[in-house]
């Protein structure tokens, strides 16, 4: 009869992390996750609206896209510490690296985005513009996912062990965002779009990390405990607390507007604390030891 495995034991050398820590700057790059979301999903946002011709929200998206992409880009570039450094990953398209082909998505929605704004703004180039706001609009699904992938592509196992749902989280983040966005800036009469993307935003985002957690295994210990467990708790709550504000009482302006508060800084906070517990998760050398062995040992990590 064969032996049911035992349990995976932990050792490490004199309890010294096993990878090393990101070195990532706090909140440079935090930022540079939300704010890339929330520009990728105001830009499709945005398309939608010209398309059904709500002329308020179209500018509120794309202003929204321009100056999203435009901060996560200086984010970006101050973390890396010189901007000729961001302009090197664009030298070469690498496929197989996210990191690479992450740059290819951020640059030209960047530009795109901000053509679409400039021309809403100065109203040069209206045809050109609108193009531009389609384009944008088109690429925005890949910039609110594509930080994720960059992410779970890490040794960073509270972030690699979760790469199947890591992407719903971050889309389902951002899309509540730029609809919070919205409803905080766009009149009610024009805001209905906002306010179903904010619900049903909302509503991917809460069940995505429900199903990331479950399925985590230990990691999960990293999401639930310590600060990053804090921070996510209050992103939880305000994310909850703005779709059913929004779903409930978005038609008044009021109330509206204080949903759109609740989700932006719900939207903030899960960005800080996914990107805290993963870097909780390389500094404790349990996180990247025990699931490998459990795994080794045929158990399912947990």
């Amino acid at each position: 009869m064969k032996r049911p495995a035992e349990p995976a034991a932990f050792r490490s050398y004199y309890g010294r992390p096993i990878i090393k820590t990101p070195t990532w700057k706090v909140p440079d790059v935090p930022a540079y996750l939300f704010l890339g979301g929330l520009a990728g999903a105001s830009a499709t946002m945005a398309a939608l609206a010209g398309a059904t011709r709500r002329p308020l929200l179209r500018r509120t998206g794309l202003l929204a896209a321009a100056g999203g992409a435009g901060a996560s880009v200086v984010a970006l570039v101050h973390d890396l510490g010189r901007p000729a450094r961001f302009l090197n990953m664009l030298r070469v398209l690498k496929p197989t690296s996210p990191l690479s082909v992450g740059s290819w998505i951020l640059a030209p929605f960047s530009a795109l985005a901000t053509a679409a704004a400039g021309s809403e703004i100065t109203g040069l180039l209206p045809g050109t513009g609108r193009l531009a706001g389609v384009a944008a609009g088109l690429v925005g699904p890949a910039m609110t996912t594509y930080t994720a992938v960059l992410l779970a592509d890490t040794a960073v196992p509270g972030w690699h062990e979760v790469h199947r749902g890591l992407p719903f989280l971050f889309a389902g983040s951002a899309v509540s965002s730029a609809g919070g966005l919205a409803l905080l800036c766009v009149p009610t009469a024009e805001a209905g779009p906002a306010r179903r993307m904010a619900v049903a935003g909302s509503a991917l985002e809460l069940a995505a990390e429900e199903v990331v957690l479950a399925e985590a295994g230990l990691i999960a210990r990293a999401y639930r405990t310590g600060r990053p467990g804090r921070v996510l708790r209050v992103a939880r709550a305000l994310t909850a607390a703005g779709a059913l504000a929004a779903a409930v009482g978005g038609h008044r302006r009021d109330v509206a507007a204080a949903a759109g508060l609740c989700l932006l800084i719900g939207g903030a906070a899960t960005r800080f604390g996914v990107f805290d517990a993963g870097c909780d998760t390389a500094r404790d050398p349990a996180y990247t030891v025990v699931p490998q062995r459990q795994r080794l040992g045929g158990q399912r990590p947990d």
